[in-house]
């Protein structure tokens, strides 16, 4: 590898890592305001104008605090499984196609590479649990591994697909395969199917069953503050947003927009619009439905989203085969 090539994959490590910080506390932000406005009230209004600097306020403040660590848990499990959840979610961005020339790597299998350690998340939040010693923090872990294990499915069956369709798992290629047109439009059916379960896959309302606060408290995290709490709180609104990203990729034609002036780079806004619009929709979402029962939610991943997506799956490939 030469100096160049080392070189830039230490600035892109550099530029995702802040901006998953950044984007944490501007989603962190958001939703308490959009919450707020949900609700009819104001949201966070006291600390800087309309409440902007309560999210670097309430960091420093946690950053601040002691983490605790319960007498009977298991020290070692405890004290990874933060750094566990956290570290994986700056690999996948690292393949997402913002624009042409906003991509760290083009992988012909980023697809498969996304969605594998997408799901590494599962196993962060059941050493949690597990290491915690808490049965509400051990109860919150398992209704998270089966949940995951359940709503993963149809994402994979819808994002194959996708590939079909495409031609490739290469993320780039998916997005110049809808130039002509939106994958969206061919695949509606598809594109629900993948909200609804990806919706499940961040713990997101009215699938937040693992930190359920009317049940189990905060579920996995009942256990967890300062800092360890805070790389939890990242991770999820980064799982949130790697989630808005790879639906960006299948289905809305990713950078695809009116041509913007250095279009190679500035195409990468109509990225993220698209992006930050899914997540909006994940926060309405969130303050609009009430919290599904544990087993009407498992019920609904194997009796209908599963079956749905895999006979998607079979039309499509009938459709490209003939």
């Amino acid at each position: 590898m030469d100096i160049d090539t080392t070189l830039r994959i230490v600035w892109s490590v550099i530029l995702v890592t802040i901006f998953v910080f950044a984007n944490a506390t501007v989603m962190g932000y958001l939703e308490r305001k959009l919450a707020g406005h949900f609700q009819r009230r104001l949201g966070p209004m006291e600390v800087g104008w309309h409440g902007i600097l309560q999210m670097p306020v309430d960091g420093i403040k946690l950053l601040a605090k002691r983490m605790l660590m319960p007498q009977q848990a298991e020290p070692l499990l405890f004290r990874l499984a933060p750094i566990i959840s956290f570290s994986p979610v700056l690999l996948p961005l690292m393949a997402i196609p913002f624009s042409p020339s906003l991509q760290v790597v083009d992988m012909k299998a980023g697809l498969i590479f996304v969605l594998a350690i997408d799901a590494f998340g599962t196993i962060a939040v059941f050493l949690a649990g597990w290491s915690s010693n808490n049965k509400y923090a051990m109860m919150g872990a398992m209704r998270s591994v089966a949940q995951n294990i359940a709503y993963e499915i149809p994402i994979l069956l819808v994002a194959l697909a996708v590939g079909l369709m495409a031609g490739s798992f290469s993320l780039r290629h998916i997005v110049l395969s809808q130039a002509a047109l939106w994958f969206v439009v061919l695949q509606p059916f598809g594109f629900l199917l993948y909200i609804v379960a990806g919706l499940s896959e961040c713990n997101r309302a009215p699938f937040d069953l693992p930190e359920a606060e009317s049940e189990l408290t905060a579920g996995y995290l009942t256990e967890y503050s300062g800092i360890a709490f805070s790389l939890f709180m990242i991770a999820e609104y980064t799982h949130m947003f790697i989630i808005s990203c790879l639906a960006t990729v299948l289905f809305l034609g990713g950078w695809d927009g009116p041509e913007l002036p250095w279009h190679e780079y500035s195409s990468a806004v109509w990225f993220l619009i698209k992006a930050y619009a899914l997540m909006f929709v994940m926060v309405w979402v969130r303050w609009t439905f009430p919290r599904v029962r544990y087993d009407q939610m498992m019920k609904f991943a194997w009796k209908y989203l599963i079956p749905f997506a895999l006979v998607n799956l079979l039309i499509t490939a009938l459709v490209v085969y003939i």
